[in-house]
């Protein structure tokens, strides 16, 4: 078998051109999935009633389905389903008219959320009880607390987990192409598909997200440096 070279540059390029769409889904997904996550680490940490276990099934069935089928339950029958609500509102949306980007944001917006709720619950258990029962001890009320006290140290601790929950996102991007996104995978595919150049595109794509989950690795390690020393330094001014 022969590569084509010629082919394998054109689509590198092309490949890289989509790189920014497969950085807005990451990074929109997660923001979205930040506050559902933290809720629901903070609802099974205080173990609230009801809330508690719908938070337990909720994290259970996201982290024990395949993402695909969770791609296939959004884009496929909830359309189906919120055009029919539509009509029977009677309102003039056409639901199949929505950009595809917005299911994309949608599945991997909650699926991150299931991820991201563990990696928040281990960090904020990771710190001693006693710190946020002596801040109480002063006066400060449990928000002031979370927010000064708790929650610094909570976030050296959650920044490895977050920096592979990052990772693990760009790399399930690669499936929004099932929704007809033109995201890295999405450019690959559509390009090998003229010429059948699968070998060609799988090499790119390998290439590319390769160079980009390094690159977020990199700054997840600045992030955590500069986040460390901060820490160190207002403990010596304390």
């Amino acid at each position: 078998m022969q590569l084509d070279f010629y082919y394998l540059i054109r689509t590198f390029w092309l490949c890289v051109k989509a790189i920014p769409v497969t950085l807005e889904i990451t990074i929109v997904s997660l923001l979205l999935a930040l506050i559902p996550a933290l809720l629901i680490a903070l609802a099974r940490i205080h173990k609230i009633k009801v809330l508690d276990q719908l938070c337990r099934i909720f994290v259970s069935f996201i982290r024990g389905t395949p993402i695909v089928l969770q791609i296939l339950i959004v884009y496929s029958i909830m359309p189906s389903l919120l055009n029919s609500f539509v009509k029977a509102a009677g309102w003039s949306l056409n639901i199949f008219e929505i950009n595809p980007i917005i299911y994309a944001f949608v599945v991997f917006g909650i699926n991150s959320s299931a991820g991201l709720s563990e990696v928040f619950r281990s960090a904020l258990t990771s710190v001693d009880r006693g710190q946020l029962e002596a801040a109480l001890s002063i006066g400060e009320t449990h928000f002031q607390a979370f927010r000064r006290v708790v929650f610094p140290q909570a976030l050296v601790s959650a920044l490895p987990n977050l920096c592979s929950t990052t990772v693990i996102l760009i790399k399930n991007t690669s499936l929004a192409f099932m929704m007809t996104v033109r995201e890295i995978t999405g450019v690959a595919k559509i390009e090998a598909a003229y010429g059948y150049n699968y070998v060609e595109s799988y090499i790119d794509i390998l290439i590319i997200y390769i160079f980009v989950c390094l690159a977020v690795e990199l700054i997840f390690r600045r992030i955590e440096r500069r986040v460390v020393f901060a820490g160190v330094r207002r403990a010596k001014t304390n």
